[in-house]
């Protein structure tokens, strides 16, 4: 379930043009380094992992997902067929959730009927890909968001209803609550098109590393 790979997104090259679109965003960009974005072709693992990780640590989603590789012995990754034949009570054994189990199989059942042209996804509209991605059942915006940054390597994606992208905005322009959506979509128009690197900073102000 692998795609043609597409170019990575250079962070130094955003980050110059970020310094120009909002100096007030300087001082962030100076106060860490983010490596180059790489991306990836496995969309299927991509998906799948993205449902592990969903509302946990890094380090909890890691444990499982490590748990649920192990379930098919040999394999670097199970493919859909495989998920699909393994008994839904075995995925919950890893420390998945009984939702959690059934949209991973919601993915491996639209990967092998062809509803995810996997292909040609990575020619897509960043709207494309949301509209037909979240139309499986268990993939969310988020989930969708994060595929388009870390697996496709989007420039301009920004996940205004992610916790931590909320955290890291609020703390670095100080502000007594947590921004809306609105308002930080309105601020967020001056970075584009590197929204998506905005938010790896304001990610890395919360709790340092986003661990993927």
């Amino acid at each position: 379930m692998s795609a043609k790979k597409p170019e990575g997104l250079s962070i130094q090259k955003a980050v110059n043009a970020l310094r120009k679109l909002d100096p007030e965003l300087v001082p962030l960009l100076d106060a860490f380094q983010i490596e180059d974005l790489k991306p990836e072709t496995d969309y299927y693992r991509s998906l799948t992992r993205a449902i592990i990780y969903q509302q946990l640590s890094g380090k909890a989603a890691k444990t499982i997902a490590n748990r649920f590789i192990e379930l098919y012995h040999g394999k670097d990754y199970p493919s859909p067929d495989d998920v699909l034949k393994t008994d839904h009570e075995i995925l919950r054994s890893v420390g998945l959730s009984n939702a959690k189990a059934k949209y991973i199989k919601n993915i491996s059942q639209a990967f092998l009927d062809g509803f995810i042209d996997y292909k040609n996804l990575g020619n897509l509209s960043n709207d494309a890909i949301m509209e037909q991605l979240v139309a499986i059942k268990g993939v969310g915006p988020w989930t969708a968001q994060m595929f388009l940054m870390f697996t496709l390597n989007r420039p301009d994606v920004f996940p205004t209803g992610d916790r931590g992208v909320q955290k890291g905005f609020q703390q670095y322009f100080k502000l007594k609550e947590l921004p809306t959506v609105k308002n930080m979509k309105q601020r967020a128009e001056k970075w584009k098109p590197f929204r998506t690197v905005a938010s790896l900073y304001f990610w890395k102000v919360v709790d340092g590393p986003f661990e993927w």
